[in-house]
């Protein structure tokens, strides 16, 4: 394990309430994931309770198999920031070097990541996002293996997080640049399901679905079932596995269970949500046989719809569609107030049933040093000129069209 004790200085304006009280020693630690001592362990846990931002992504139970399984190579730094040596754990990132920034080569320091993690967001203690950024920001600088810049992925756009890394970037003399923007589908609503389904679904497909469900009815018993605490969770996994792999996504090679590694982290965090309280699965079944599974990550005050799968057999029937009004029941669950899609933008399917948006930013700001800062200026350069060229070339064959 990795350590280094920094003393931070903060100007007066900065509200995070330890910055407030003066300045302290705080603890950055690379620890590994597979070898934590119960108190890390019940450190990381507390923390996702009291996280500004949720995210099922970074808490314990499920990252902690993802640099298991998805990082073979161990190339993943786990960095915690503690407060003092023995006192609470106030953020948690994975971060990783990066040897190119899309197509061209250039070494820098990123978030880690993996295909099916929708959310890049770190765990950081409520009114400790300045500190934490401020504290990892001058880490990365010391670190040998790190340069050019400190790259996040999908972090919610003008949520506290990124409010703070704006603010903690100016403070270093720099900028933090958004690289790129993606908005998705989000469920957030005071109406109860019923409403808000005749709210958001046209009169005409709510009645095409209607005749849909009386179709599907007539070729046996349909059911609606709701996984329960206690429930064993093995059944429903190995059962969206299989729905998922027999689809275009099992064609394509993006299932789970295209490859034995995220097959193994599903099963893994499957078991580990439902342990740690934050599993939530809904399916349709056909004559106790599945035709539509849905898994929810439910992370007070928010939630993720992480995965859903259909029999595409049955696609004549809309089971996803009819899955979805059923899962509007998270609605009225009163610890819930959002629910984000993880879904691709503009997806067809859950962009016409939920009508809220979440906007997610790519956000970029460099490391110290002045060869570093050249560099993430050319970057930054070279960004601006790509986008002006995607805008004109688009232009121009919307002209031609």
């Amino acid at each position: 394990m990795m350590a280094m004790t920094l003393h931070p200085a903060f100007p007066a304006d900065v509200s995070d309430a330890r910055a407030l009280s003066g300045p302290a020693p705080l603890t950055v630690r690379i620890v590994d994931p597979l070898a934590l001592s119960p108190a890390l362990a019940e450190a990381w846990d507390r923390l996702a309770d009291e996280a500004s931002e949720p995210n099922p992504f970074a808490e314990r139970w499920c990252l902690q198999s993802a640099l298991h399984l998805l990082d073979p190579d161990r190339q993943t730094r786990l960095v915690l920031v503690r407060d003092g040596a023995d006192g609470p754990v106030i953020g948690v990132m994975p971060l990783a070097l990066a040897l190119r920034y899309g197509r061209l080569p250039m070494r820098h320091v990123a978030g880690w990541s993996h295909y099916h993690q929708f959310h890049g967001a770190p765990l950081v203690r409520a009114g400790f996002e300045h500190l934490f950024w401020s504290i990892l920001l001058a880490w990365c600088d010391a670190a040998a293996w790190a340069q050019t810049m400190l790259l996040v992925r999908r972090l919610t756009e003008n949520g506290p997080l990124h409010r703070a890394f704006v603010d903690v970037a100016r403070m270093r003399g720099d900028r933090l640049e958004i690289v790129h923007r993606e908005e998705r589908a989000l469920l957030e609503s005071d109406f109860t399901p019923q409403a808000y389904w005749e709210a958001s679904v046209r009169s005409k497909k709510r009645k095409e679905l209607r005749r849909q469900a009386n179709r599907l009815a007539e070729q046996g018993t349909v059911e609606f079932r709701h996984w329960r605490a206690g429930e064993p969770v093995e059944p429903w996994a190995e059962a969206f596995l299989a729905l998922e792999a027999a689809g275009w996504k099992g064609r394509a090679g993006s299932a789970l269970a295209s490859q034995n590694d995220t097959a193994a982290w599903f099963r893994a965090i499957i078991v580990a949500a439902a342990e740690a309280g934050r599993l939530d699965m809904r399916a349709l079944d056909l004559g106790g046989r599945p035709l539509a599974i849905l898994i929810n990550f439910l992370t007070p005050p928010g939630a993720f719809s992480f995965k859903t799968a259909f029999d595409e057999d049955f696609a004549r029937y809309s089971p996803g569609v009819l899955l979805q009004q059923e899962n509007l029941a998270l609605l009225d669950d009163p610890r819930i107030q959002w629910t984000d899609s993880c879904a691709a933008p503009d997806h067809p399917m859950i962009d016409s049933v939920w009508r809220e948006r979440r906007q997610l930013v790519w956000v970029a700001t460099p490391l110290a040093g002045r060869s570093n800062r050249l560099r993430f200026g050319g970057l930054m350069q070279i960004e601006r000129w790509w986008r002006r060229w995607k805008r004109l070339t688009a232009s121009h064959k919307q002209e031609q069209s």
